[in-house]
């Protein structure tokens, strides 16, 4: 007896509303069985939702910046030629690291990111979302707390490791949900009110804590985002989420109805315990077979695994290294609120752009190219310019600039991330796009350019170094105009799998069910 038909033939079972025998008939009463997924909650709207996605990206990467301002971040013990030594500031003073360690606590993140991204995409399939975001948003206001309470660099260390399991429950499903939701003549433009909060939040991040690191102590900068990230933990295990577009089946609670037949709990359950371990067979050569069709995608390739990898290199050193390079070059006693007014600025000036010209253009993967290099190329020319000019207001100008070009990327280059694969692969294909940029991107960037620096001591040459990589990526972006590239973000060709699910209690969303699904 088969476990369930392809979707499409549920889909007409539903549409004709006919079972092979009434619920009464089979001692069942009407109320045990659910056709249809749950209403969607009044309080969610697509506009509250990306209000909601936005705060808690804007909170993530607040704690970016924070570690990076010198407030927080502080400096190492120097002395001069005369003996006379200055006591360090901040993590770096206390505990007494070098640039090479201290670039590492702005990359240690990526150890839990990269553990916990695939795990929390392949969980979205067969567990609460919005329950797995909650988890991993408690783990990260955990982590937060603890970097606080810090009392060596390794325990510090690993605390910024487990911030990147709360930031990897949140990355793939924001995305997904937010390119569903947006009305379709501004999906591009919801997406980079979205992407705006990352230089924002880098930015309000600098000036946080730089604030609270000179009024009070970096310790206390911690423990105030730990406090505004809580409420976002609790909300992930109190609220229903929406619906993804690309849910499958709906679920059939206590009894399942399947062609002539029909299965009780009891006999589901003992089922279930002899294709228990088939199914989790299933699923892991369902994500091998997801990562294979991301690995051969020419287009995402290009787009992730080399363009957004080269561009996050640089972007990811300007974010740590920025407020203290201005300071040794320019010598700017308000580097934090400098780089972080101009971050404010030009990030949130540039990311709407980009998601509006986009949009504007009547977005498509072609075009997303074109303005992907073109704006790269000219953000590298003004950000390289910028660092050879000996005048502070000449550099703020030109970095201004430079800016604004480079941060109008972000909404392109992830509507091609979102419309190059298939529907069911979106949250796969956010995890496996914030992996990769990290893991290649801004995580080596920051120590290597510690280390680069600690052996030519000279932050103008390093800046320059690191600027004209953002001409590798413009160029790699450009060799995307040349591909073919559909988009398959509303291709409903592949294989139709369905889910019978054992209710426990817990509200059947996204069409998926909790623990006990099974796949056929």
């Amino acid at each position: 007896m088969p476990l369930c038909y392809y979707r499409q033939h549920l889909q007409k079972k539903r549409e004709r509303q006919v079972f092979a025998a009434p619920p009464e008939e089979m001692g069942l009463s009407s109320s045990s069985i659910t056709k249809d997924p749950p209403a969607t909650p009044s309080w969610f709207t697509p506009e509250r939702l990306l209000i909601l996605f936005c705060v808690i990206n804007m909170i993530n990467y607040v704690d970016r910046g924070v570690i990076a301002s010198n407030g927080v971040n502080g400096s190492i013990r120097t002395c001069d030629d005369k003996g006379i030594c200055t006591s360090g500031s901040g993590i770096q003073g206390e505990f007494d690291l070098t640039n090479f360690q201290d670039g590492l606590l702005s990359s240690a993140f990526m150890v839990g990111l990269l553990v916990a991204s695939p795990i929390f995409a392949s969980l979205t399939k067969s567990h609460h979302p919005f329950r797995l975001i909650g988890v991993g948003l408690s783990v990260w206001t955990l982590a937060a707390a603890g970097c606080g309470g810090a009392f060596s660099f390794w325990f510090i260390a690993i605390c910024r490791m487990l911030v990147g399991v709360g930031e990897a429950s949140f990355i793939s499903l924001a995305a997904p949900f937010i390119d569903d939701s947006a009305p379709v003549s501004q999906k591009t433009a919801w997406l980079a009110m979205f992407y705006m909060c990352i230089p924002t939040g880098i930015a309000v991040g600098y000036v946080y804590g730089g604030f609270v690191g000179s009024q009070f102590n970096w310790r206390y900068a911690f423990w105030g985002e730990a406090l505004l990230m809580l409420p976002f933990a609790v909300f992930g295990f109190a609220f229903e989420p929406l619906q993804l577009k690309d849910s499958e089946a709906s679920k059939l609670h206590d009894n399942i109805l399947v062609g002539a037949d029909s299965m009780s709990v009891d006999e589901l359950k003992k089922t279930s315990k002899s294709v228990n371990i088939h199914n989790m067979l299933n699923q892991f050569s369902q994500f091998a077979e997801d990562m294979k069709a991301l690995l051969v995608d020419k287009v995402y390739a290009v787009n992730i695994f080399a363009g957004y990898i080269a561009y996050n290199f640089v972007i990811g050193a300007y974010s740590y290294w920025g407020p203290k390079a201005g300071y040794n070059i320019y010598h700017m006693e308000n580097a934090d609120m400098m780089f972080g007014g101009i971050t404010i600025v030009c990030g949130i000036l540039g990311t709407l752009s980009g998601g509006f010209i986009l949009d504007r253009l009547s977005a498509s993967i072609y075009k997303a190219f074109i303005l992907l290099s073109g704006a790269t190329c000219l953000g590298a020319i003004f950000c390289f310019l910028a660092f050879c000019l000996r005048s502070l207001y000449g550099f703020i100008v030109f970095f201004a600039l430079g800016e604004f070009f480079v941060f109008a990327t972000q909404a392109p280059v992830n509507y091609v991330s979102l419309h190059c694969v298939k529907p069911s692969l979106r949250p796969l294909s956010m995890a496996i796009s914030t992996v990769s940029i990290h893991i290649f991107g801004d995580v080596p960037s920051s120590p290597l350019i510690g280390v680069l620096q600690d052996n030519i001591n000279n932050w103008r040459a390093s800046a320059l170094i690191l600027t004209s990589i953002l001409f590798l990526a413009a160029g790699i972006w450009f060799i995307g105009v040349s591909l073919h590239s559909d988009d398959a973000s509303n291709d409903r060709s592949e294989s139709q799998v369905c889910t019978v699910t054992v209710d426990n209690g817990t509200p059947l969303l996204y069409g998926n069910g909790d623990e006990s699904s099974y796949e056929a």
